[in-house]
């Protein structure tokens, strides 16, 4: 709202004034908690602040498997599934949809240390879950198991993760609960609901590996709004009228963008051929008719993108076969299953119109 009020005067500024002020205590919060860190001796790497950190907050259901944990709470209750995970907290839990894409991150991480060792510019995994505290233990101790680093739990007790969200400062959310996931589109998250494979396929631990749809996941949903109310010729006449208009930015712009900030501080030492993150555009778009203002807007952007492919309408699943990312992200169901079925890890974003196309699942 700056700017709006010019010419009115002194007394204007209060409200910036406290935020100014609350700021300033939360930097002074957060100095004396890293001079209290840095008397401690570990070897253990101290989280980074949330303005300087890639946020990813997975739910305990993205992250490990707890199909039959939840079949126990959806049939015989809180305090029977509550009981359950108590009773079974040596039990370690298999890895769910969101584990090796968390593994990967964390790879990334390491390299990053490596290169720039005082950096806080790198992913903060934020357990974010509605599970009640007295689960934590069985959640604690996979986490042990698998040597993941993740030191901040949210348990919120079956409250909305949302608030904690926004406080976190969080720049990508995953879960396997499609409610949270809509309420964190609609609060401005980037979020998508997360969708094990249907076949078990080998994962590269070398390199981070994200597969985005375009339209209403990196771009906004304007151009499919055109297609589906208007079909498809009207939709390329549009595009090739319009290749020169950047398409407005959808909700998960601001993860691609995260990720190629990360990729260049590889570039700047020299790694660019052994970067550890790889992206990619899978978009049922035609190079020909409707490609160009897809890459002119991504140049637009200042952001590069590894492999761009245009399908032209042909199904996704066969190609990220090949890709094998760590996570692809569509805003269509149909998308995900056909993924699903051969085997990727796929993230459904509700976002614009498809969800009005589609049945709910």
């Amino acid at each position: 709202a700056a700017g709006t009020m010019s010419g009115s005067g002194s007394e204007e500024p209060q409200p910036s004034q406290a935020a100014e002020d609350g700021q300033q205590e939360a930097e002074q919060d957060w100095a004396a908690a890293k001079a209290f860190y840095d008397t401690q001796v570990t070897q253990r790497v101290r989280p980074p602040k949330p303005q300087n950190a890639i946020t990813v907050a997975v739910s305990s259901r993205a992250l490990f498997n707890l199909v039959e944990e939840q079949r126990i709470y959806e049939e015989q209750g809180l305090e029977k599934y509550v009981e359950y995970q108590q009773n079974n907290e040596n039990v370690i839990l298999k890895p769910g949809p969101a584990f090796y894409f968390v593994k990967a991150l964390e790879r990334v991480n390491a390299r990053l240390l490596e290169l720039y060792p005082d950096d806080e510019e790198r992913f903060d995994i934020v357990l974010m879950t509605n599970n009640h505290a007295q689960v934590g233990v069985r959640l604690i101790n996979s986490i042990n198991h698998y040597g993941l680093t993740i030191e901040r739990f949210c348990m919120t007790g079956g409250e909305s993760p949302i608030g904690y969200l926004t406080a976190y400062l969080t720049n990508l959310y995953l879960s396997a609960d499609c409610d949270k996931v809509q309420e964190a589109i609609e609060a401005g998250i980037a979020s998508a609901t997360m969708f094990t494979a249907n076949k078990d396929v080998v994962y590269s631990d070398t390199q981070l590996r994200v597969a985005f749809d375009g339209d209403a996941v990196i771009f906004s949903d304007e151009s499919e709004q055109i297609f589906k109310q208007q079909g498809l010729d009207r939709f390329f006449e549009h595009e090739q009228l319009n290749e020169n208009k950047p398409l407005a930015q959808g909700p998960l712009k601001g993860f691609l963008e995260d990720l190629g900030k990360l990729q260049k501080k590889f570039y700047a030492k020299n790694e660019r051929l052994n970067c550890p993150i790889r992206t990619y555009l899978v978009t049922a778009r035609s190079a020909a008719s409707s490609g160009a203002r897809v890459l002119k807007t991504l140049r637009s952007w200042g952001l590069e993108i590894d492999e761009a492919l245009f399908l032209a309408g042909a199904p996704k699943g066969p190609v990220l076969v090949k890709i094998h990312p760590h996570i692809f992200f569509d805003d269509q169901m149909f998308h995900i299953e056909g993924a699903q079925k051969l085997g990727t890890i796929a993230a459904h974003v509700p976002y614009g119109i498809a969800q009005k196309y589609q049945k709910s699942t």
